[in-house]
């Protein structure tokens, strides 16, 4: 929602101010269908060069990250720790028990508690090989940890290819936008014999070319860009989350603290309280029992 109110507030003010300064928005009507033909033609055959089918696909989904924000919220952080939790207690309790839940977590009772989670892929995968290596003695804490970091890493890479895509056409949209209006300078120079009104006019239109390049770029293309590896960048906390709880379950600390590590390693804006957390910890031991 935010975002459209952004998208809103730029496009009042812009065209708003130009209005109210006395411009003509006919003359820029006029002009921007065939400048945005050649600007936004260009940066998306340019984008499609630089990029594979898997990367354009990428991109184009994470374009709603703007507008939807975070996937993981405050109450998916609460229920990360109390998966984790469990899945840590029957560890300690059973280890042989824990096995049916991390060679097929799509049929485990405690998964099936968290469908948001279980829905994705990368954290199911995070935890159940991790826990999975434990359970075959692969247990230092800091060869684990050094494993995990270079695997969020990778992660973390691989997911921000989108917002340097975006970058990477933010960046030459001002340059296409001179190219725009050097062929509508080219345009005007053949009509060199019309009267100034007329030329007035054809300048002003060429001149939208630089307008729209600089405007896309850093009125709505580069922002886009921002906010998807805000986003992304936000929802890798999620990840490293699951990182902090089962290296200090490696180190043998109890299980109550080692998701109070968990706890403390949350942002600020998704941490659940301590007492919170607490009830839906004791809420975990009465299903259980």
């Amino acid at each position: 929602m935010i975002g459209i109110v952004g998208i809103l507030l730029i496009f009042i003010m812009v065209f708003g101010g130009y209005a109210a300064a006395g411009g003509k928005i006919a003359i820029i009507m006029k002009s921007l269908p065939f400048e945005f033909m050649m600007i936004g033609g260009a940066a998306t055959g340019a984008f499609v060069i630089s990029n594979d089918l898997s990367g354009i696909k990428h991109t184009l989904k994470d374009i709603g990250k703007v507008f939807k924000g975070p996937k993981w919220k405050p109450e998916d952080y609460k229920d990360l720790l109390c998966l984790l939790f469990e899945l840590i207690r029957l560890a300690r309790q059973n280890p042989v028990a824990l096995e049916e839940h991390i060679e097929a977590p799509e049929n485990s009772l405690i998964f099936s508690k968290y469908p948001k989670i279980l829905a994705d892929k990368e954290a199911i995968a995070l935890i159940c090989d991790t826990l999975r290596s434990a359970s075959m003695s692969y247990d230092d804490p800091h060869q684990v940890e050094e494993v995990l970091e270079k695997r969020l890493e990778a992660n973390l890479h691989h997911a921000l290819h989108s917002s340097h895509a975006m970058t990477a056409i933010s960046d030459a949209l001002p340059a296409l936008g001179i190219v725009a209006a050097v062929l509508g300078v080219i345009k005007t120079m053949a009509s060199i014999d019309q009267p100034p009104e007329i030329l007035g006019k054809m300048i002003g239109g060429a001149l939208v070319g630089t307008f729209l390049g600089v405007f896309l770029a850093y009125g709505i293309v580069g922002p886009f860009a921002r906010k998807m590896k805000d986003v992304i960048e936000e929802d890798g906390h999620f990840y490293n989350l699951v990182r902090e709880v089962l290296v200090a379950n490696l180190h043998n600390h109890a299980t109550n603290i080692c998701i109070e590590v968990g706890r403390q390693n949350t942002p600020g804006r998704y941490r659940p309280s301590f007492s919170d957390l607490e009830e839906a910890l004791k809420e975990v031991k009465s299903e259980a029992a």
